[in-house]
C-alpha cells in the first residue's frame, strides 16, 4: 500500500456521508488504508455517533493520528444542517471540499481522492454548471491531463464486473444521438488502459454491450449498431484492443458471459448499472477512468431520506477506499 493518505471530500452534508465516513474509519482505523476527510469537523464527530475527531492541518499528520481518531482538514459548513433537506447554502463549501480533495491529489500530498455522494439539485441552484462530480472532475484535472485517449470515464465495479459507459449523465432518450464512433472508440481505449495498469490485467479483454435490442436485429430494431458501434469495435482491434461486439446486452451479464471479459463497455447510464447493483448493491465502486489522479466514489445517492437516523450502510465506501488504495499502490503513487 502507498504511504501516502487518501483523500475523502465529504459530500452533502445533509446526506449520509459523514455518518459512513465515521463507520468506515471505525472499520479500517486498525488496518488501513489511512485517509483524511476534508469536510467539518463538528458536523463528522456530530454524525458519526461521538466518534472521536481530530482536526490536522496537512495530510501528513494523518497516518499518526488514524489509528486514534478520524483526521480532518476542518472546513466548516456556513450555514445550519438539517439531515434530509439539502440547501444551495451548502454548496459552496461542498464545491471547496472536492477542489480541495482534487488539489491534494494533484500535488502528490495525497494518493487519491474518494467522494462521498453530493446532490446535484441544490449545486444547480448555486449555480454549478456540471452534470455532476465526474465531469467536474475532469474540469479540475483537465490541465494535468494525459495526452491521448482521456477520461471521464465512468466504471462501476462489483465483484468480477467492471462495467464503462460511453454516455454518462446523459437523458435516455438522448443517449442514441449522443452515440459516436469516436467516443466509443476512446471509451474502450481508456478502459483498456485502466484494466492493465489499475487492476493489473495485462491482456484485457473487452466486451462492447449493443444499444437496441437483440443487437438491432440486422438493422430492424436500429441501425446504431451497425453504423456506429461496430465500426468502434473494429477500430479498437486495429488499434490492439482485444474487444468483441456488439453484443446484445441481456445476454453479458450472467456469470458464464462475465468469465469471457474484463471489462464490458455500455451505451448508456443504466445498462451498467442495473447490473452491477443486481450483482452486489452494497458493496459496488465508482471508478473515475481517464484521470491524472486516482478517484473512487460509493455506488449510491446521499440517502437524504435516512441521514441522520444512524442507519446507513458503509459498505460501498469501504469498498472504495480499498479499491482506490489499490489502484494508487498499483500506479506508485
Amino acid at each position: 500500500m502507498t504511504s501516502r493518505p487518501l483523500a475523502i471530500s465529504a459530500g452533502d452534508p445533509a446526506g449520509v456521508g459523514a455518518e459512513i465516513i465515521a463507520k468506515a474509519w471505525r472499520a479500517l482505523r486498525q488496518d488501513g488504508p489511512t485517509f483524511v476527510v476534508i469536510g467539518d469537523a463538528q458536523l463528522l464527530a456530530s454524525a458519526g455517533g461521538g466518534v472521536k475527531v481530530r482536526a490536522v492541518t496537512r495530510p501528513q499528520e494523518a497516518a499518526q493520528v488514524f489509528p486514534d481518531a478520524l483526521p480532518v482538514l476542518d472546513i466548516p459548513v456556513l450555514s445550519p444542517v438539517v439531515y434530509g433537506r439539502p440547501s444551495p447554502s451548502h454548496a459552496p463549501q461542498i464545491i471547496r471540499w472536492i477542489e480541495t480533495g482534487v488539489g491534494l491529489a494533484l500535488s502528490g500530498a495525497v494518493s487519491g481522492l474518494v467522494t462521498a455522494p453530493i446532490a446535484k439539485a441544490p449545486l444547480y441552484e448555486a449555480g454549478f454548471q456540471f452534470p455532476g462530480h465526474t465531469e467536474f472532475l475532469a474540469e479540475l484535472t483537465a490541465a494535468a491531463s494525459m495526452v491521448g485517449a482521456r477520461g471521464p470515464v465512468m466504471m462501476l465495479a462489483a465483484g468480477d464486473l467492471r462495467a464503462t459507459l460511453v454516455t454518462i449523465h446523459t437523458a435516455l432518450a438522448k443517449a442514441p444521438s449522443a452515440l459516436t464512433t469516436e467516443a466509443i472508440i476512446n471509451s474502450g481505449l481508456v478502459t483498456a488502459q485502466a484494466l492493465r495498469k489499475d487492476f493489473g490485467i495485462a491482456e484485457p479483454r473487452l466486451a462492447v454491450a449493443a444499444l437496441n435490442p437483440h443487437a438491432g436485429e440486422g438493422g430492424a430494431l436500429g441501425r446504431e449498431e451497425i453504423d456506429i458501434i461496430a465500426p468502434a469495435v473494429e477500430a479498437l482491434r486495429a488499434l490492439g484492443v482485444q474487444a468483441s461486439g456488439p453484443a446484445p446486452a441481456d445476454t453479458l451479464f450472467h456469470p458464464e458471459a462475465r468469465a469471457r471479459y474484463d471489462g464490458v463497455l455500455c451505451m448508456y447510464h443504466d445498462q451498467a448499472l442495473i447490473p452491477v447493483k443486481m450483482l452486489d448493491f452494497w458493496g459496488g465502486v465508482n471508478i473515475t477512468l481517464g484521470l491524472p489522479i486516482v478517484r473512487t466514489s460509493p455506488d449510491h445517492g446521499t440517502g437524504f431520506d435516512i441521514a441522520g437516523r444512524g442507519i446507513a450502510r458503509p459498505d460501498s465506501l469501504i469498498a472504495a477506499i480499498q479499491l482506490a488504495a489499490k489502484i494508487a499502490a498499483r500506479r506508485g503513487v
